[in-house]
């Protein structure tokens, strides 16, 4: 096992926690906190987890076929839970599954997260802190985009600290996992694919409508500061 691994594993559960309670603080504005959170969860997808599983895969058309994949699973999971309640308040309960949903969606992939950073130390130093600086500002991001889930289907604040948590656990498992055993750079990098195209899915249809559902130049503003400041980190990160 690679003890540096799980050592810095447990950072990003300072970083999600952090995101959340500022998820939280923000509740009272989340249309805001959504609209950058928006650009965000876009901004990873294209800048950070679609370029690291082409690189993994090495199959560009592989890759594509994955991201596809990952965007109609979601889509297909969410049309489930909500076809026939849409925009009516009596079924608002099931909205809390759709946010729920989300929520275990940005779990699992924290825990890929964590994973790549036991891996990574596994290979050497260097590129364990590499992963590990970019995992705990996209860890940040998740664990706001979490709460932020639960909120804007449910508000059940009770439920987003829950969710909260096990996504703080999340990357701190996959550490462990990623620092005992070996898989291949082909399979991470087809999780990642899939991955891609559930972000791309969250970030187009549930936050970005969500937070631009009225006309706000500030909510721009803050949808292109989130996928501008995503974009930096991720090309410092890689560079």
């Amino acid at each position: 096992m690679t003890w540096a691994g799980v050592a810095f594993g447990a950072l990003p559960v300072v970083s999600t926690l952090l995101g959340g309670w500022l998820g939280l603080r923000l509740a009272h504005r989340l249309a805001a906190a959504i609209a950058l959170t928006g650009g965000v969860v876009v901004a990873i997808a294209l800048f950070d987890v679609l370029p690291e599983a082409v690189d993994a895969v090495g199959d560009a058309h592989r890759v594509g076929s994955l991201v596809g994949a990952g965007f109609v699973f979601f889509f297909v999971v969410e049309r489930a839970l909500v076809l026939h309640h849409r925009d009516e308040p009596g079924q608002a309960r099931a909205h809390a599954h759709v946010g729920a949903a989300g929520a275990a969606a940005l779990s699992a992939h924290s825990f890929v997260d964590g994973l790549g950073i036991g891996l990574a130390f596994g290979l050497d130093f260097a590129t364990g802190v590499l992963v590990l600086t970019a995992v705990l500002a996209h860890d940040f991001a998740d664990g706001m985009n979490t709460v932020n889930f639960v909120l804007s289907q449910s508000n059940d604040r009770v439920a987003a600290r829950r969710w909260l948590v096990v996504d703080a656990l999340a990357p701190f498992a996959g550490a462990l996992v990623g620092s005992a055993v070996s898989i291949s750079d082909t399979t991470l990098g087809s999780v990642l694919a899939v991955y891609a195209g559930l972000f791309l899915y969250m970030g187009a249809t549930d936050l970005l409508p969500e937070a631009h559902s009225h006309p706000s130049r500030g909510r721009v503003a803050l949808t292109l500061a989130g996928f501008g400041a995503m974009y930096v980190i991720t090309r410092l990160a890689t560079s």
